[in-house]
């Protein structure tokens, strides 16, 4: 693969990443206002405790953006396949979110039926699935 098309790949990735971050604080924003709106942020702590963490995860991965966007450059072959094994990594640390969102959902609500937990496991989840398909997109581009 030549090293512009790599470069173009990795700066798609990114602004699909900062549409996914920009997305996530939006939502997760608009719904803590609704619920402070209608003043039910004291009533179920599953919206709350979801919606904070998808505007956080989408703040994280907005700071992702902001930090290596500047950083982007041609790649020489060595570089190259420094980039293919940290995505590999994140594909791991990304099912990992997975595994342990869902580990909360469950566990918070076995133990207790603690929807707070199951908010934030569920929002976990749906974040780390994300993180995951949006790693597999660029892993797939790059190994063609």
């Amino acid at each position: 693969m030549w090293s512009d098309t790599l470069l173009a790949l990795e700066r798609a990735h990114l602004l699909r990443l900062a549409l996914w971050g920009g997305a996530s604080v939006l939502v997760g924003s608009l719904v803590l206002a609704l619920l402070a709106l209608r003043g039910r942020a004291a009533g179920s702590p599953l919206p709350r405790h979801f919606a904070v963490q998808t505007a956080a995860w989408g703040a994280i991965d907005l700071a992702i953006v902001a930090w290596a966007w500047p950083r982007l450059a041609l790649r020489d072959h060595a570089a190259a396949q420094s980039l293919d094994r940290f995505l590999w990594l994140n594909l791991g640390l990304d099912a990992g979110y997975v595994g342990v969102g869902a580990t909360l959902a469950l566990s918070a609500w076995a133990l207790g039926r603690r929807l707070g937990g199951v908010g934030a496991g569920l929002g976990i989840v749906i974040q780390g699935a994300a993180l995951l398909v949006l790693d597999l997109i660029l892993v797939q581009q790059i190994r063609i």
